[in-house]
């Protein structure tokens, strides 16, 4: 009995010093510079509410007037945090028509928030052409970074390493097949992960195009409803992934972030040769002497003509760290 007393103590204890830290983090707020007749572009939750940013939440408390790609989505956002300005609506079918008076606001010194339905506007959403009006108009402004489904899928699988650091968002691919099979075509060779959007009614086709153009046996992971109640993903052979949305039906359902990680290479015989030639395993450890492990293997790769995380391997295998 003590112990939960004493766990229910330290859970209250925790609580109370987090409230006090979003507190004087929140009075800090007002000092810091929000200026008028700016477009404060604002990231917000992609499922979570609670995600959502204490600078994004007091921006958007500040606005005089929200943009929003759909009002009934970012009214429930609001009545959540008790923010309570008034909304317009912008998207993409109304952002060029909705400018003038969204100018005539920036120019009457107003703050305007920018905000889409869930994560950052202006990727993969609507908001890009407004920016760039806003800007090319000599209005200011601010983004305030938050949730993206992009860099949520990203970081919950670890896609990018130093080896391979590089990803491409393709956003949504057409939406038939013909066209989908020419883009991502496009995109065979590259070394890096791929990521995209997809839609619920369209996962399983588009995922039996990946197959096709990559296929069978390339890996490839899919995210489902991120940061919501039943989030779920998963990596497997492209083969099998029809198979498994077929499996049970709500695989199919939510909100898809798909990536494709850059292909397994296998050493080639000219790679082998040139990494174990007499010599290589003395030349590594006057290297790993006299600097670190990351700055060797650019020499190592660069000397040998090798690819450069097959020499940080070695080279980190045989720091023996």
């Amino acid at each position: 009995m003590s112990n939960a007393i004493d766990s229910e103590g330290s859970t209250d204890s925790h609580e109370a010093v987090l409230a006090g830290s979003w507190q004087a983090q929140l009075a800090k707020l007002p000092a810091q510079r929000w200026p008028k007749g700016a477009l404060y572009v604002v990231a917000t939750p992609i499922g979570n509410l609670a995600d959502l940013s204490l600078r994004a939440a007091y921006a958007l408390q500040l606005a005089d007037v929200i943009a929003a790609e759909d009002t009934r989505a970012t009214r429930v956002l609001l009545q959540a945090w008790g923010i309570h300005p008034p909304l317009i609506s912008l998207h993409r079918h109304n952002e060029h028509s909705q400018l003038d008076g969204l100018l005539q606001r920036l120019a009457n010194g107003e703050r305007v928030a920018l905000v889409s339905d869930a994560g950052s506007p202006a990727i993969s959403d609507p908001g890009g052409h407004t920016v760039r009006a806003v800007r090319q108009a000599g209005h200011g402004v601010v983004a305030l970074p938050g949730p993206s489904a992009v860099t949520t899928a990203l970081m919950s699988l670890g896609a990018t390493t130093d080896q391979h650091p590089g990803f491409c968002f393709l956003g949504f691919l057409p939406p038939k097949s013909a066209a989908r099979l020419k883009q991502l075509r496009l995109y065979t060779s590259f070394d890096g992960t791929l990521v995209w959007f997809e839609s619920p009614h369209r996962i399983r086709a588009m995922v039996g195009d990946l197959c096709a153009v990559f296929g069978s046996d390339r890996e490839v992971s899919v995210c489902r409803e991120l940061t919501k109640r039943f989030e779920q993903t998963v990596t497997l052979p492209l083969g099998e992934c029809e198979q498994w949305m077929a499996s049970e039906a709500f695989r199919e359902q939510g909100e898809f972030v798909v990536l494709l990680p850059p292909a397994a290479r296998e050493s080639s015989d000219t790679e082998d040769d040139a990494l174990s030639a007499p010599g290589v395993e003395a030349w590594m450890d006057a290297l790993l002497a006299n600097t670190s492990v990351r700055d060797a293997a650019k020499v190592m790769a660069q000397a040998l003509g090798q690819p450069k995380d097959r020499c940080y391997a070695l080279l980190l295998a045989r720091s023996g760290r």
